[in-house]
């Protein structure tokens, strides 16, 4: 496997290499599978029974069931599908995104009119600069 450990010093940022995206196939189909109208009431109506069905970690489903798209994120999810699991909550993806970063909508929101995060401060986790 390729090692993609210079990707794991942004602070801040989760790349999506291919070694996550092996480690999140089954979640991202998970999350596709909620295109289907009939699979995102079954979903609903029993979350964990639903998620049972798919070959994912226990923590790839306990992050889903928590809906933390941080861990989801670090499992091996990618957001572009993860976003099939806000939709069928009735999320919007700026209200998504706001709890990724610990702000608020609003404060998020004035963030990315602003021109989003400042490429000032820490840019390496390892170097702390």
């Amino acid at each position: 496997m390729v090692d993609n450990s210079e990707f794991d010093d942004i602070p801040g940022t989760t790349v999506f290499t291919a070694t996550r995206s092996h480690e999140g196939f089954h979640l991202n189909q998970f999350c596709m599978s909620l295109m289907k109208a009939e699979n995102r009431e079954r979903f609903k109506s029993d979350e964990r029974g639903y998620l049972d069905e798919w070959p994912m970690t226990e923590e790839q489903k306990q992050a889903v069931l928590d809906r933390d798209y941080n861990a989801m994120i670090a499992r091996g999810g990618n957001i572009y599908f993860l976003a099939k699991i806000f939709s069928t909550d009735g999320v919007s993806f700026q209200t998504a995104a706001a709890s990724m970063t610990g702000m608020s909508v609003e404060e998020y929101a004035a963030m990315m009119l602003h021109g989003g995060r400042s490429p000032e401060g820490v840019r390496s986790i390892r170097e702390g600069n």
